[in-house]
């Protein structure tokens, strides 16, 4: 049976290429989410000088990557925790806390609800509005939480809406947390493509508050998902401890960690990462604006979500039409509390998202 395009992942490619006939290698995935540019050259030049490393086991405690880690984020390396990618280390934290009930923000990433629910969880959803552009009323949101809640999850900037807490907020949500015991998970992807990551990080404040859980990675800034390299970072020893008491040895490997210790320096890939992100988010935002067939929520990350004005024209005809013209979107139908109206697609080189906003404009007539 053939899945309805909803269904189709950043990382489907080959189920596209089987349906569509499209030779994956010609597809530009405007769905992954992933830097343009590809990796770091400093990344690439490292791990092709070093490929015999394989040869021997990593650094145990990976004390000289939580190193290059701390330095990059400005936090305490005692503060770090390292992983198989943070899928590892969001599915070990949630099996360490084991929420009984948990409350997610929403529309968001799936995993989160699924690795509770495996841990014998149930999860409560709290929505974001659309009327308010899928921006957090904070005031509203705090009055919400109680003590039957042991895990709050927010993924900020939130995927797939691109929307942002800023950290004087997160100080209030954790504030409130505090006093009704609950843990904060906060997944931050996809900080680094902010406009001001230190508007939205909330890095500093694990200084203050111990029930707070943050995870990042390489998959996506750095454009290397196949390394499988994740960090955390949290105040909270008695979490740390536990969490390397779980986790197998060695699970990142060799290269990995290699490649962990040079990609945070190479400082000139960061900034012109930061440069065609920032440009390109805010001219695609402004021409699909203009347009009057969209509209776009203002995004912090390196994506857009688009809700479609036009009543006969659903995401569905979005992603077919995009497909054919070889490239990939997100059909965001299946995200909670959004609907066929939704498409979302992220950022690439600049004629790459020319042709994208070609092929938006021509589609609704």
């Amino acid at each position: 049976m053939i899945k309805s395009s909803s269904s189709f992942h950043g990382s489907d490619l080959e189920k596209i290429e089987k349906r569509y006939s499209i030779k994956k290698e010609e597809i530009t995935s405007f769905s992954a989410n992933v830097n343009p540019l590809g990796i770091s050259p400093l990344l690439k030049k490292t791990l092709i000088n070093r490929i015999d490393s394989i040869t021997t086991y990593p650094e145990r405690n990976y004390l000289s990557l939580r190193k290059c880690i701390a330095q990059y984020i400005n936090c305490d390396y005692n503060n770090i925790i390292v992983g198989n990618g943070t899928t590892e280390i969001l599915s070990l934290f949630i099996q360490l806390q084991h929420p009984k009930k948990a409350m997610i923000i929403g529309p968001t990433y799936s995993e989160y609800e699924r690795e509770i629910s495996l841990g014998g969880g149930s999860t409560l959803y709290y929505p974001l509005k659309e009327s308010l552009d899928f921006k957090i009323d904070v005031d509203h949101f705090i009055n919400t939480l109680n003590e039957s809640i042991d895990l709050l999850v927010l993924c900020n900037p939130n995927n797939p809406t691109s929307s942002a807490i800023c950290q004087s907020d997160m100080r209030k949500i954790l504030d409130v947390c505090k006093q009704h015991d609950i843990y904060v998970l906060i997944d931050e992807t996809y900080v680094e493509f902010s406009s001001d990551i230190k508007i939205i990080t909330a890095i500093p404040l694990t200084e203050y508050y111990n029930n707070l859980f943050i995870v990042r990675g390489v998959s996506k800034f750095f454009a290397a998902p196949g390394l499988r390299l994740g960090y955390a970072i949290t105040g909270n020893y008695d979490i740390i401890s536990e969490f390397y008491g779980r986790q197998n040895p060695w699970t990142i490997n060799t290269l990995a960690e290699i490649g962990g210790r040079v990609m945070f320096k190479d400082e000139d890939y960061i900034l012109k990462t930061r440069e065609l992100i920032n440009s390109e988010r805010d001219r695609i935002y402004d021409i699909i604006k203009k347009s009057g067939l969209y509209k776009p929520y203002k995004p912090e990350a390196n994506f857009i979500l688009l809700k479609i004005l036009d009543d006969s024209i659903s995401s569905s005809d979005i992603f077919e039409k995009a497909i054919h013209e070889k490239m990939m979107i997100r059909d965001c139908s299946t995200f909670p509390f959004l609907d066929d109206r939704y498409i979302r697609f992220c950022i690439m080189m600049p004629e790459d998202n020319d042709r994208l906003l070609s092929c938006f404009l021509s589609a609704i007539k």
